[in-house]
């Protein structure tokens, strides 16, 4: 059956894919973007700010106006933040939290009514890896996803009595652009006591994102999940390393856990 999709964040990456195989499927397809202006596509494209609220209440209002309803809503967009906790910027910290938490409550406020009132719908909200278990010096970012992870827990059940799915997706390691992205929300500090280490540990966490998986395969996988009927809570979209990982943080004492995970991150 055509649903209609409303995916945030088509500009790059997994948005991008996603909606072009979703389109390419029949279904009708409305990606947002914040400034970008992209090349005529196969889907519609609409101007939002995620900090915004009154911009993404015209976008979905604009959305139904035209076909009534929305059946799919995909919260992809966010941002990628790095730096110790001690360190990072007040500003960066507003941006993250703001950016992946209250951008999704925006959204979730404005596409819930409308699903409450034809009582079907799905919600997909994107978590990651890092919302299953804390990075270091990815903390704010890992915490945005934390709170994905129990606003959705919550979200489940209070809407369950409206027919209304809500599904959870943890990416592991992909190549996008969420890598060079985060760049631009570094903060230099002089004299920074966490740098050295930091340096090591970007560039491990960089190197794990470059040779991560395209984009591509996360969006075929989510293009068959939102055609299911009755699709899981959550997806854990990564490999089997990374899967592991999941599994382990969940079974084993914190302890043993850091002393598996630290290494990796080049921290004795």
């Amino acid at each position: 059956m055509k649903k209609v999709i409303f995916i945030t964040g088509v500009s790059s990456g997994f948005g991008l894919k996603t909606a072009e195989l979703l389109a390419a499927k029949g279904h009708i397809v409305y990606g947002t973007v914040r400034k970008e202006t992209l090349k005529k596509q196969s889907f519609n494209v609409l101007k939002m700010d995620l900090l915004d609220p009154e911009s993404i209440n015209k976008a979905v209002d604009f959305v139904v106006r035209n076909e009534g309803r929305i059946d799919v809503l995909i919260n992809n967009a966010g941002m990628h933040t790095g730096g110790a906790i001690e360190t990072t910027s007040v500003e960066n910290i507003r941006m993250q939290m703001d950016t992946n938490v209250m951008g999704l409550v925006y959204m979730l406020k404005a596409v819930l009514p409308v699903m409450r009132e034809k009582r079907q719908g799905t919600i997909v909200n994107f978590s990651s890896i890092g919302g299953l278990m804390g990075l270091p010096f990815q903390a704010y970012y890992s915490a945005s996803k934390f709170a994905i992870e129990g606003l959705s827990e919550s979200l489940r059940m209070e809407v369950k009595q409206f027919n209304i799915q809500v599904v959870v997706i943890n990416p592991g390691d992909f190549h996008t652009n969420n890598t060079a992205n985060r760049q631009n929300f570094l903060t230099e500090v002089e004299n920074d006591p966490y740098s050295s280490q930091f340096s090591k540990t970007l560039a491990i966490i960089e190197k794990d994102e470059n040779g991560g998986w395209p984009p591509e395969i996360l969006a075929k996988k989510l293009v068959k999940i939102i055609e299911k009927d009755n699709p899981c809570p959550r997806y854990v979209i990564a490999t089997a390393e990374q899967k592991l990982a999941v599994v382990l943080k969940n079974i084993l004492p914190a302890k043993w856990f850091m002393q598996i995970l630290a290494p990796h991150y080049g921290i004795k």
